[in-house]
């Protein structure tokens, strides 16, 4: 018999699933599957047949649409409010894979510009990269998933997906909707199953990409011993820095920096941690946001009113209540305390030192820094002080003041005058430095998963 993985929802750790583990003999055998998929071109789907199962899911998805919500709240904690959202971003995701399809081409290649060229003709296509394994997060329990798996199905790929432990319903729930939509079940495979076992699932010889969203420790690890001529896009985490110049109008700034920082109590890779503020508006700036976050309503997932939920375990909330007992009480405007052993208050800091380990380490928890600048140049060594590197944002009436701050800014992605958690999932996202490696989105990873091939036709007629 085999052991089970036990799923606890995090707000109330109620037993709400027992998973069958994947043993090493079932690994071996979706490896092998999939490997032989993908070396038998008569095999591949055509491309309107994946259409067609995409258009299917979508369809499939948007009927099931408050049971997917429901699912992905009570597993991984992200209020219903946003884990619909979640949910119509995730359709959305598929519905977008079917139309990037047609855009996914190659290109001429000239010929004739030299004499040994002449009489031919080239151009490039793009064939599957192969296998696909993609190893998840928690946080976005169904969108993630969809990013990791309906790129390698749109473009022909077999695929095999591992999701978080601690969220792996949502991820069974769309590999099954896929075979309800008609994809043969050999050409995707969710499996859950023991560390070692996802090491050697990244790493097999077979494998010619690994999607890998999660710590920066594991990522850098997994890309260190994969195999030869193995692709690999990591997403880790962020510490996302806010530079806010003198001119703005709080009242505008405040809901998207609120938004932006407690969004599923802050376990955001790009959620607003570092606010840098100029001296002139900065105390009032940080007295009002911890006003209003002490307004936040913070409980159940599950309810329809919950702005803030649980993270995911209890050791995260003892870890965020250590990292936060560790600096002075006096700059802890609000919150600082946990609520249950679930949830942890909406806090904000002010002018925390810049080497603790809420101003220098991702929080990944209902945390907001926020601290006073002069001069500008100070506000942007403060920012780029860390080697994590993902969104940042600027907020500013002075276009100047903008583009200094987004040329400077060492970020993959600067976002001006809106928070740093912003995304739509046809834009490339993906962070820099210890933040990852390559793009992510829909499109992108449409793209990184297949290979450009070059045909050279010589002919007399040409």
């Amino acid at each position: 018999m085999k052991d089970l993985l036990k799923v606890y929802a995090p707000y109330d750790n109620r037993l709400i699933d027992e998973i069958p583990l994947s043993n090493e003999a079932d690994i071996e055998k979706a490896l092998d599957t999939a490997y032989r998929i993908s070396k038998d071109t008569s095999k591949t789907l055509p491309k309107y047949e994946r259409i067609e199962i995409l258009e299917r899911l979508a369809g499939l998805m948007a009927g099931k649409r408050e049971e997917l919500t429901l699912i992905a709240a009570e597993e991984g904690g992200k209020p219903y409010i946003d884990s619909l959202i979640e949910v119509d971003r995730a359709i959305n995701g598929v519905k977008l894979a079917v139309s990037s399809l047609y855009g996914l081409k190659g290109e001429e290649i000239p010929m004739g510009l030299t004499k040994p060229s002449e009489n031919r003709m080239a151009f490039t296509f793009h064939e599957p990269i192969g296998v696909v394994v993609s190893l998840s997060a928690f946080n976005h329990p169904l969108n993630l998933i969809v990013h990791q798996v309906i790129p390698a199905v749109a473009v022909g790929c077999p695929v095999i997906v591992k999701p978080a432990s601690a969220t792996p319903r949502s991820a069974f729930n769309l590999v099954n909707l896929l075979y309800e939509a008609g994809l043969p079940k050999e050409y995707c495979k969710a499996v859950v199953c023991k560390n070692y076992l996802s090491e050697k699932l990244a790493t097999d010889i077979r494998v010619n990409y690994v999607s890998f969203i999660g710590s920066a420790e594991i990522g850098w690890y997994l890309r260190s011993k994969l195999a030869p001529g193995t692709r690999i896009a990591l997403e880790h985490g962020g510490a996302a820095p806010v530079i806010i110049d003198k001119n703005v109008d709080l009242d505008e700034i405040i809901p998207p920096l609120m938004k932006g920082g407690f969004y599923h109590a802050g376990q955001v890779c790009v959620s607003v941690q570092r606010i840098y503020a100029h001296e002139s508006l900065s105390g009032d700036l940080a007295d009002r946001m911890a006003d209003l976050s002490n307004k936040l309503r913070v409980g159940d997932p599950l309810a329809k009113d919950t702005e803030v939920g649980p993270l995911i375990t209890t050791k995260e909330v003892d870890r965020v209540e250590q990292w936060v007992q560790e600096i002075d009480k006096q700059i802890i405007l609000s919150g600082g305390n946990r609520l249950s052993d679930s949830l942890f208050a909406p806090t904000v800091l002010w002018n925390p030192p810049a080497d603790s380990k809420v101003a220098s380490h991702e929080i990944f928890g209902p945390v907001v820094n926020v601290t006073s600048y002069k001069d500008p140049a100070e506000a942007l060594a403060l920012a780029n002080g860390l080697r994590l590197a993902f969104q940042a944002s600027v907020f500013t009436k002075n276009l100047d003041f903008s583009m200094e701050m987004v040329k400077k800014l060492n970020a993959s992605a600067v976002m001006v005058n809106d928070h740093t958690a912003f995304r739509v999932d046809w834009m490339p996202f993906g962070g820099r430095e210890a933040s990852g490696l390559g793009w992510g989105g829909i499109p992108q990873s449409m793209h990184e998963m297949t290979r450009e091939k070059l045909m050279v036709i010589k002919s007399p007629v040409l």
